[in-house]
């Protein structure tokens, strides 16, 4: 047999997917933007198999960043980023013979991914007792945006709605307790939320080795708002007071605080160990007089005087660049960080040497790693995400399907792409 010559897979045989732990792991990602078929991205960064079903008119988010434009070469942003490493299956699961193929793959899977409505989900008969019922080994992951139970399970939501408006977090980080609201951006708690499903499945597939049952694993946009705010919120359910938030100008914390440099960039100073960086951060600033002010000689009276002491230190963050204060205050010992912008990114030299901006395996350019590494352990090199459906007739030899009922699936629009 020649090396150029393709042997079809046995039913339920693997042909996906890369090396990793993960490796030989079969996910079903029913799943739209953003959270849950993140996850299924992450698992697929360490070797999963990860099919991307979607409807005849293809994933929504394959859309989704349309109306901001793509970018110069025309590649979808956002599907690169969540979808990468996946095959795609277009599958009508409003048919019923599309719901016959779901459950001939999901007999061989080992994950369903899916934030579908929990009303579509049993409408569709691929809710968790339907599937697991058909395969008692599957982890199944369920997102939601509000949870599974109680009067508001099957409301629907996004990142922005449950996450950060309804947990606090988008009137916490407004400017001043009188400002407009904070608005997220996009994906900005999705992709949290994302580990946190992805956390769940690898636990419960722990699980699953030791007693070789399946799981149902379940998280909630709402839950993961709450818990990135945990610390306010635990403060709250206890009657601890939680003050306004002050304008910039009038913090409270005049070590811990924004601060303009001469460019128009902004730093970040967090100094926490006063009584040993305050000294050296005045001598960085080449402003001793700080030192030698009594109203500023303990860190309590640094607080009491804050607005003064703030003005101050915006005049002397105002004389020099943000190139040059990230130098003096790294000589200084002063924690602090730059207020990035987008475009300080690709530049980034520490983000790609700590492995956190990954170059395409198969494609030009850069694409976000996921925000772990194992000692050991090499991560899939990310594939460029796939076109509408590229996959299917594979996939479907892979189930054991003939090429005659592909064809017949495909005649009748039960598959497509």
């Amino acid at each position: 047999m020649s090396q150029d010559t393709e042997v079809p897979a046995a039913a339920g045989e693997i042909s996906g997917g890369g090396a990793g732990p993960f490796a030989g792991l079969r996910v079903i990602d029913c799943a739209s933007f953003i959270a849950a078929p993140a996850a299924a991205t992450i698992l697929s960064d360490f070797g999963a198999d990860v099919i991307k079903i979607e409807p005849p008119e293809g994933d929504p988010y394959r859309e989704l960043f349309v109306p901001t434009g793509f970018g110069p070469d025309g590649r979808n942003y956002g599907w690169e980023l969540d979808s990468r490493n996946k095959r795609s299956l277009v599958l009508d699961l409003k048919h019923a013979d599309g719901v016959a193929v779901m459950h001939d793959l999901v007999r061989h899977a080992d994950v369903f991914i899916t934030n579908l409505p929990l009303a579509a989900r049993a409408r569709l008969r691929i809710d968790h007792a339907c599937l697991s019922a058909l395969n008692p080994r599957l982890v199944y992951g369920s997102m939601t945006a509000y949870g599974e139970t109680g009067e508001e399970a099957g409301r629907t939501g996004f990142d922005s709605t449950a996450y950060w408006a309804r947990s606090g977090l988008m009137d916490l980080t407004k400017t001043a307790h009188d400002a407009t609201p904070a608005r997220s951006v996009a994906g900005m708690g999705d992709h949290p939320s994302a580990m946190t499903l992805f956390a769940g499945i690898a636990t419960a597939l722990y699980r699953r080795a030791q007693t070789g049952e399946g799981s149902l694993v379940s998280t909630s946009l709402l839950a993961n708002g709450l818990w990135a705010n945990g610390c306010l919120v635990q403060a709250r359910l206890f009657d601890a007071p939680v003050p306004p938030r002050q304008p910039r100008e009038r913090s409270p914390a005049p070590m811990t605080n924004l601060y303009r440099c001469r460019d128009a960039r902004w730093l970040n100073l967090v100094m926490l160990n006063e009584a040993r960086q305050f000294v050296p951060l005045t001598q960085a600033l080449e402003c001793p007089e700080l030192a030698a002010d009594p109203r500023f000689a303990t860190p309590d009276l640094r607080r009491r005087h804050s607005e003064a002491l703030v003005a101050l230190l915006d005049a002397c963050f105002a004389r020099r660049d943000l190139a040059d204060w990230r130098v003096r205050l790294d000589a200084a010992g002063v924690t602090f960080g730059a207020v990035g912008t987008l475009d300080d990114i690709p530049d980034d030299a520490q983000m790609r040497a700590a492995g956190a901006l990954v170059p395409f395996a198969d494609a030009p350019g850069l694409t976000v790693s996921s925000p772990f590494m194992i000692a050991g352990v090499r991560k899939t090199g990310p594939r460029s995400a796939p076109a509408l459906g590229a996959h299917g007739a594979e996939l479907l030899r892979e189930a054991g399907y003939d090429e005659a009922r592909i064809s017949d699936l495909r005649a009748r629009s039960v598959i497509g792409g």
